[in-house]
């Protein structure tokens, strides 16, 4: 049997380090996904099954796509979310998405580590635009996403999701180099 090898990048910033997921990860995804209040806007709540499978998906679209999500830990190893760039079949373009694990928000860690994803995107993979998708009523991601510089774009019929907001960032022009 031939096992398969991802190369996945590590990334630093000042506080966090975006690493490819690992098997123990998996319960913080499970958590993740149970929980309705956090999860609804990334698909869930999920069963463990469930869950299990969409971490299985993080890992498999490093695989199909060279790129991905990326678990984010602090400095210090305790784990805080997972965020990267994600292109799954029905998708009208690869997006820039987060999620941070309970107790972790209000601390910048979204903000730094999708800037990072970001900076990913236009420098190395060589993406001239990139989007978020963004549930209605998904207060905390839009604010994000404007933080970063993005605006709302336009609504489209997610295939998994139903309805969502396209936020549009801005290209590499603008954010490559630290101008923003």
């Amino acid at each position: 049997m031939t096992s398969l090898t991802l190369d996945i990048p590590v990334l630093k910033t000042e506080r966090l380090v975006l690493r490819g997921p690992e098997a123990h990860d998996f319960e913080n995804i499970a958590a993740f996904f149970a929980d309705e209040q956090r999860s609804w806007g990334f698909g869930g709540p999920l069963d463990r099954n469930g869950a299990w499978r969409w971490f299985a998906s993080m890992i498999g679209h490093w695989a199909l796509h060279g790129y991905g999500f990326w678990m984010v830990d602090t400095h210090e190893g305790a784990p805080v979310g997972f965020v990267g760039l994600w292109s799954p079949e029905g998708w009208p373009e690869p997006e820039l998405g987060w999620v941070m694990f309970d107790g972790t928000e209000g601390k910048g860690y979204a903000f730094e580590a999708a800037e990072e994803a970001r900076k990913f995107a236009y420098e190395v993979l060589g993406f001239e635009t990139l989007s978020s998708n963004i549930l209605p009523g998904n207060t905390r991601s839009v604010a994000l996403a404007e933080r970063m510089g993005a605006h709302y774009e336009r609504s489209f019929e997610n295939v998994s999701h139903g309805t969502e907001m396209v936020y549009r960032h801005p290209g590499p022009d603008a954010v490559v180099g630290g101008v923003r």
